[in-house]
């Protein structure tokens, strides 16, 4: 199933920004990002949008008349961008992107053949391929693939961002999982907790004009505590309830299955493993852990805030969930980690909603 959003864009500032905000909900190299819209319509503010977010320099310019243009990423952002997720052959990869490099396509003056021939000189791309006009080259074209539209409406734009470059999860799945784990029922209400949270923190920011993926941040808050027991002491009591002599058997085996790896790096491995390939990436850093991991990505940044805004079940503010941290693992004392953690917590929250969180 595909994802679908749809945000107003008041202005060029704001079309600007949302392109910023899109380079961080890219997930899949290589891609291909379609721009539809008439002329006017705001396709190269986006875009150039989008390249400072990517991280390069150079202006962005339309090139309607040189049909195409390159731009190379710079080096800090290749070195953020070690954990984008890659095709299934370069999956697993830490050295960072084959090639950080955007190529910008303009079809405009060119007919469907001179269109497909121009596209196939650069169909073995392995970086971001952005095309204006796709349409003029009359030809379905193969996932991963974004696809976006901006229409003028009244004193502004809408876009509409359809994401086709990732496998989707389903709740399903999810269900089946969590049985096959045997996972308490307390961190699976947790999890959904913190699924519904960052679900209406994701639409708060859909609505003021910042470009994510509210399917893929919900299910990846729903699985992101699956493999939770791996970090229990084991023989030890954690949640309402004593665990089974079935619950300490399997557990123990998904230990060996997972040698040394906390609960987030381990459920990354699985997902992977499943398929999932975003979703483990967003999934892979949710965790207090020093040094902090780098959170590229949009998804990755609300998922991490929202698992520290529910304490079980209930949402509560950072101050309460960390003074629990303390309470639990502490002996409410402050530790240069809790202290370090709550500052990290309070520079996402700042970075996602600088005009004050919306609840």
């Amino acid at each position: 199933m595909l994802e679908s959003i749809n945000i107003w864009l008041s202005n060029a500032e704001k079309t600007m920004s949302a392109g910023r905000h899109f380079a961080k909900t890219i997930y899949t190299l290589p891609v291909d990002i379609l721009l539809s819209g008439e002329l006017g319509a705001g396709k190269t503010t986006f875009l150039q949008g989008f390249a400072k977010g990517l991280g390069i320099t150079q202006q962005i310019t339309s090139p309607t008349f040189a049909l195409e243009q390159r731009y190379r990423m710079t080096n800090d952002q290749e070195r953020n961008d070690q954990t984008m997720r890659m095709t299934d052959d370069q999956a697993g990869n830490d050295q960072g992107m084959p090639n950080a490099e955007l190529i910008h396509i303009d079809l405009y003056r060119l007919s469907e053949k001179q269109s497909r021939d121009l596209l196939a000189s650069t169909d073995d791309h392995t970086g971001i391929r952005c095309i204006e006009w796709p349409d003029h080259a009359g030809m379905t074209f193969a996932s991963p693939k974004i696809e976006i539209t901006l229409r003028e409406e009244n004193d502004g734009r809408t876009a509409v961002i359809t994401f086709d470059d990732a496998e989707p999860l389903s709740r399903a799945t999810i269900e089946t999982w969590r049985s096959e784990m045997l996972l308490p029922e307390h961190i699976a209400r947790h999890c959904d907790a913190v699924a519904a949270l960052a679900e209406d923190l994701g639409k708060a920011l859909v609505e003021r004009g910042v470009p994510l993926r509210p399917m893929l941040l919900r299910r990846s808050a729903e699985v992101h505590d699956l493999l939770r027991f791996l970090d229990f002491r084991p023989g030890g009591f954690v949640g309402p309830q004593d665990h089974s002599k079935e619950q300490i058997e399997l557990w123990a085996n998904m230990r060996l299955k997972h040698p040394g790896l906390k609960h987030e790096p381990a459920c990354a491995q699985f997902l992977r493993e499943q398929g999932f390939l975003a979703v483990a990436e967003v999934v892979a850093v949710h965790g207090l852990t020093l040094p902090a991991p780098p959170r590229r990505t949009i998804e990755q940044q609300l998922l991490f805030y929202a698992d520290k805004r529910v304490k079980i079940d209930e949402r509560v503010s950072l101050e309460d969930r960390f003074a629990d941290f303390r309470a639990r693992y502490s002996n409410n004392q402050a530790t240069q980690d809790s202290e370090t953690w709550y500052r990290e917590a309070k520079g996402v929250e700042a970075e996602l909603f600088p005009e004050g969180i919306p609840f």
